[in-house]
Parts: structure tokens; C-alpha cells; sequence
């Protein structure tokens, strides 16, 4: 992603990340950025060719995709070409040149891209008979993959994928629970090209339409200017509130989730911002870099992109749920996890007693608030997709419109060379979802091949003795773990194949797949995305974590530890879901979903103030408990808990009014919240 300088609050005493800084960082901490940097008639080559990149997505958008296998293997061909041109083998290499076997590997992708538009006749009709040219380039277009991956995704899900074709060829050799007889290496790579299970399955045809449309419509999003204006109007709404700078990071942080998809990439963009101007107002280093972490993790979270995981939720559910289900599904546990944020460091800037910003550090708001209309295109595809327009014509519609917007102002107006250069930053930015979705359809592929998914479901509920809540800490421990180093794309693909099957075997045993209901689907695959998620945030391999203290300067582990304390509510929203599923707003009632999101956000103030340690005075220890433990019960969807976690909260709330001390310091505070 381009990185560009922060705009500076008026008279501001910090000092933020230049625009190198925060590259070095990016390059450090998200693979996907680090790139070659090419002069010459190279730079151009690429230049043009991933525009050619983008102008294909928007033929076939506009005029109707080809058949699958040629649309995908193009949009395939696409993304390793790019991949092989753009990213060294190793950090260490030379970033200037492009060594004589990524041209051969170039080569490789060329073919794998061009084999299926040239032989599509003769392919359709062979019925999986393979020639020998066919093996090869299949075997080519797999090692290619995992390669890629490696280079572009990171070394987590290269590994992973390995392992499940290891699993696939000897399987036989496995544990009894896991056995099966084994694949031959032509049915594997059979598997992987040749049919639309595997490299060429439902991850890549994703993000070969919506994903890759959504984010073109990021990339003339960031064109107008909405970055750098989302950090803006977060200084104006919040900048003046107890602790407004952490507050500043978290509604930053919530607004960059709705056009980005890496919470590495969403920490150094605004984080770069926010956590200098933490750190100049009294919060500890750690404290200020995990506030950003946590915040924008949760942008993944965030509908209405979710990291792209939306998109393929769609596909992978299926059953006639539409994409703005999944939207609509995610709206209410999104807003729990940043209120929780939100709640968390509100109790430590009072503890702390942290002011806000001044008047003489705070921007213009009748300005930022004039520029409102900048966010518009955001809205425009929200009431598309909510009237019943195609998701991908949404996108379209909202990249006219994010062109129309920028006239407006001639700041943010949008020339023709920025049009071409959008549509090249689109396509650089795809190129990790690209290689990630299609080495997820290797391990999908093997999933489904093999029967694993089923296998590993029934024997997790039978380790955890058929306990619901046994059974998905075990789902949480798996995803937590799956979810490390893997952008959002490709850990959902593989926590929904591997890890959802075991609660949707608990909530709906003996029940045919096409007769569960969509609330316990619904539940699971959103109680695996949440973990594998927040595995960005939780030690020992938290990457957005690690971006923060880059920033900071705090220490790694302990700017994690705290990003998983602020980030509390992810750990017991997921739980909340599957016990009550009506907080997906899917087949409920009005007053259930009022009466669940307002007991959940309750028990949310409750434990955050037996968490941090304060209220409108310093809780004590048993206060500490009794404040965790009513939240716990208040969080709990049943009604006698619901009535003893209010009695409970009630009692510590006026004991906390009639014993506060007099002089509390937050009264010396300059604040206006």
C-alpha cells in the first residue's frame, strides 16, 4: 500500500512517523508490502501490466465473467506473474533487480495462467483423463502456488498447505481418526487444476469477482483522500474526550476497516498518528500501541468489507444467504467489540486521569465536518446491496461514485493519471488475497477430498466429552492457532473448513447439511473468523501487535498482552453468538435483539471496570470480582442470569456514586466527555 505522510493536528507537541518509517515498518511486520522497488523499463512493464490486471476484473464485472476455469486461471496467472516480479525470495535479496529465475518462475505463471483459455475445449470434454503435458502443468501450477504464497503471504500458510498434500498422498498413514487410503499424484494434481475443488475452488473464484472489485473500490477510495479524512473526523468527534487520543485510534481504526484488509496495514496507516499523540498525553508505551492494535484488528471485524471475509462467508454458507446478511450478522458484535475497546480505555485514561486534546490541538471541525461527503461512497454501496443490487456491480457503482465525489473539491478531485493509478494500486493490492485464496483451495480441496473437515469434528466434540463449552474452547484454541501469520482471507478459508465443522456436528448432530439451520451455520464460521482474527493481537505471533510497538517503542509481548486485555470482548463475543445467536440479527425478534445488545453492553462496562481496576473511584479487589462476574452473567443470554448480573451491577454502581472521592482528579481533567 502507498504510504503517505499524516497530516499534523494544529500545534501539535509530537512528533510522527515519516513516511519512510512507516514503510520500514509495514516492510517489517506485513509481507504483503514488502516489494522490489524497479526503475527503468521494468517499472513501466509493471506498471502497465497490472493495470491490464485490473481492466480484465472490469471487463468481465461490467460485460459477464468467462467460464470458471478460464476466469480463474487468468485472474490466477495475474497474481503469480505479479507476485514473482514484485517479491524477492528473501527479504535479504537485492530489491533492485529481478534475479534470472523469477523470470523463469514468470514464465511458469504464464503458462498456468493461459493453459486452461487455450485448451478449455479439449479439457471440459477429457472427463479428468489427463495428458502428460496436462500432470506437468497442473504439478507446476501447484508448486507455483505454494511458492507464491510463501513469498507474498508468508511462511504459515505455505506450510499448512504442504501438510495437507503430504496428508492427501499418505494418508493412510495417519492416526486411525484421521486415516484414508491415500491419493495418487495424478488424482492430487487432478484435484488442484483441473477441477474447481482445489486451487481453482470457491476461495478464488471470490477473489477473482467480489473481493477483487471491493478492493478497486478501495483503491479510488484512498485517491479521494478518505484515509487521511477518516484520521481527521476522529479528532474532531473524539479528540476532546477522556483519553481522546485512544478514543481517536479506535474510531480511526473502525472507519480504515471498511476499506481495508490487513490490521497490520490499518496499524501503521493510522497508527502512525494516533500513537505519538498517545504517547505525548501520559499513556505508557505498550498501553498506546496495544489501543491501536486492538482497535484496528477489530477493523477485520468491521462490516461492511470485514477483511473480504464477508465474500467468501457468502459462498462458503451458501443456502440462499446473501451477502448483506453476513453484513447485517456482523453489525452488532462489531459494535460490541469496539464499545469494549472503547469502555476499556476510558476506565484507564480515568484511572490515569488522562485529558484530552486542548482547543489549541484540536483541527478545524466545521472544515472536516464540510468534507463529510467524502464518505458517501460507502454509504451509496451499502443502500445498493441493501435495495438488492449485485454485490459487484455495488462496487462498480461506488467506484463512479468515488469519482464523482472527488469533483467536488479540487483536493481531492480525481484526474486521469489518478484514475490509472488506482486501478494499478488495486491490483498490486490484490495480489496477496489472490496467492492466499488460492493456495486456502489447496487445503479446501484436500478438506473435502479426504472427508477431514467431518472427521475432525466428530472426534473434537467426542475428546471434549460432548460439553458445548469444551468443544469451543478447543475450536478457539484451533483457530487462534490457524489464524497465525494468515491474512483474514485465507484464515477464514481455513478455520470454516477445519475448525467450524465441530460446532456445527454439536449444535445440529444427525442433521443433513441442507436442513441446518442457518442461525448455528451463522454461528460457527463467525465464532472461528473472530478467533482467527484476533490471532493478530494474541502472543506469542501477534503481528499487529508487534507493527504497534514498532511505533511505540514498547515491548512486543507486553503491547500484545495488553492489546488481548483491551480486546477482551473478542474473546467472549464469539461465545455470545453461539449461545445467542440473535445478536446476528437472523430470525429474531426486535425487542430480543434490544434487550441481548443492551444486557451484553452492560456486562461489557461491568468487566472493564473489574478488568482495569476503576470506575468513578479505584475498585477493589472485590469489587474487581464481583464487577467480572456480574459482566459474565449480564454477557450470558439467559434470563435469571441477565436479572442477578443487573441487581449485581446496580449495587456496585450506586456504591461507586456514594463512596467516589471528592476530589477526584478526573475533575482537573480538561475534557468535554
Amino acid at each position: 500500500m502507498d504510504v503517505k505522510k499524516t497530516p499534523k493536528l494544529q500545534d501539535n507537541q509530537y512528533e510522527e512517523l515519516s513516511a519512510e518509517e512507516q514503510q520500514a515498518i509495514l516492510e517489517k511486520y506485513d509481507i504483503e508490502s514488502n516489494t522490489r522497488t524497479l526503475g527503468g523499463a521494468m517499472k513501466h512493464i509493471i506498471y502497465f501490466g497490472l493495470m491490464a490486471f485490473s481492466l480484465f476484473q472490469l471487463y468481465t464485472a461490467i460485460f459477464g465473467q468467462f467460464p470458471a476455469q478460464i476466469q480463474r486461471t487468468v485472474h490466477l496467472g495475474f497474481g503469480l506473474v505479479f507476485v514473482f516480479l514484485l517479491f524477492p525470495a528473501s527479504r535479504k535479496f537485492s530489491k533492485k533487480k529481478i534475479p534470472f529465475y523469477d523470470y523463469i518462475l514468470v514464465a511458469g505463471a504464464i503458462l498456468v495462467g493461459s493453459y486452461w483459455t487455450v485448451n478449455y475445449n479439449r479439457l471440459v470434454q477429457s472427463l479428468g483423463q489427463l495428458e502428460r503435458m496436462d500432470f506437468i502443468v497442473g504439478l507446476i501450477a501447484v508448486v507455483l502456488v505454494l511458492e507464491a504464497s510463501r513469498r507474498a503471504v508468508g511462511l504459515p500458510i505455505m506450510i499448512i498447505a504442504s501438510l495437507f498434500l503430504i496428508y492427501a498422498y499418505w494418508g493412510r498413514y495417519f492416526p486411525d481418526f484421521m486415516a484414508h487410503r491415500g491419493q495418487s499424484i495424478d488424482n492430487i494434481v487432478n484435484l488442484m487444476f483441473f477441477t474447481t475443488d482445489g486451487i481453482l475452488g470457491t476461495p478464488l473464484a471470490v477473489s477473482s469477482t467480489y473481493i477483487f472489485a471491493f478492493l478497486l473500490f478501495g483503491a479510488f477510495l484512498v485517491k479521494t483522500g478518505v484515509g487521511e479524512y477518516f484520521n481527521d473526523l476522529s479528532v474532531a468527534v473524539a479528540g476532546k474526550l477522556i483519553g481522546g487520543p485512544a478514543k481517536v485510534a479506535i474510531f480511526s481504526s473502525a472507519l480504515q476497516g471498511t476499506i481495508s484488509g490487513s490490521s497490520v496495514a490499518n496499524v501503521v496507516t493510522s497508527g502512525a498518528y494516533t500513537i505519538p499523540m498517545m504517547k505525548s498525553l501520559g499513556y505508557k508505551k505498550e498501553f498506546a500501541g496495544a489501543v491501536e492494535a486492538a482497535s484496528s484488528t477489530g477493523g477485520q471485524l468491521m462490516p461492511p468489507i470485514m477483511g473480504a471475509a464477508a465474500f467468501l462467508m457468502v459462498e462458503f454458507i451458501g443456502r440462499g444467504v446473501t451477502y448483506w446478511d453476513i453484513a447485517k450478522a456482523a453489525a452488532i458484535p462489531a459494535l460490541l467489540y469496539f464499545a469494549g475497546i472503547w469502555i476499556m480505555t476510558h476506565f484507564e485514561a480515568k484511572r490515569l486521569g488522562l485529558r484530552g486534546l486542548t482547543d489549541e490541538q484540536m483541527p478545524d471541525r466545521k472544515e472536516i465536518f464540510k468534507k463529510l461527503y467524502l464518505i458517501l461512497p460507502i454509504f451509496l454501496i451499502i443502500v445498493l446491496m441493501l435495495v438488492g443490487v449485485p454485490v459487484i456491480h455495488s462496487a462498480l457503482y461506488g467506484i463512479v461514485a468515488c469519482i464523482i465525489v472527488g469533483m467536488i473539491n479540487k483536493d481531492t478531485r480525481i484526474g486521469f493519471i489518478d484514475i490509472l493509478d488506482a486501478l494499478v494500486d488495486g491490483a498490486r493490492t490484490a495480489l496477496a488475497v489472490v496467492i492466499a485464496t488460492a493456495c486456502a483451495g489447496i487445503i479446501v480441496g484436500v478438506v473435502v477430498k479426504t472427508g477431514l473437515g467431518l472427521s475432525l469434528a466428530t472426534n473434537l466434540v467426542k475428546l471434549a466429552g460432548g460439553s458445548i463449552l469444551l468443544t469451543l474452547f478447543f475450536v478457539m484454541i484451533a483457530s487462534l492457532i490457524l489464524g497465525m501469520g494468515a491474512p483474514t482471507t485465507a484464515n477464514y478459508v481455513i478455520t470454516s473448513t477445519i475448525a467450524a465443522p465441530a460446532i456445527i456436528t454439536l449444535l445440529a448432530p444427525d442433521i443433513a447439511q441442507a436442513a441446518i439451520p442457518i442461525t448455528v451455520l451463522l454461528s460457527a464460521h463467525f465464532f472461528v473468523f473472530y478467533f482467527g482474527i484476533i490471532a493478530d493481537i494474541t502472543p506469542p505471533v501477534a503481528l499487529a501487535a508487534f507493527a504497534a510497538s514498532g511505533i511505540s517503542g514498547g515491548d512486543p509481548i507486553k503491547t500484545g498482552v495488553e492489546a488481548s486485555k483491551l480486546a477482551i470482548a473478542a474473546f467472549i463475543i464469539p461465545y455470545m453468538i453461539v449461545f445467542s445467536p440473535s445478536l446476528l440479527m437472523i430470525d429474531t425478534t426486535v425487542p430480543e435483539i434490544i434487550w441481548v445488545t443492551f444486557t451484553a453492553m452492560i456486562g461489557m462496562i461491568s468487566i472493564g471496570a473489574g478488568i482495569v481496576g476503576y470506575w468513578y473511584r479505584k475498585v477493589t479487589w472485590i469489587e474487581r470480582l464481583f464487577a467480572i462476574g456480574a459482566g459474565l452473567l449480564l454477557i450470558y443470554p439467559e434470563s435469571l442470569s441477565d436479572i442477578v448480573g443487573l441487581v449485581i451491577f446496580v449495587i456496585l454502581f450506586v456504591i461507586q456514586l456514594l463512596t467516589r472521592e471528592k476530589n477526584d482528579k478526573n475533575k482537573e481533567v480538561i475534557i468535554t466527555g
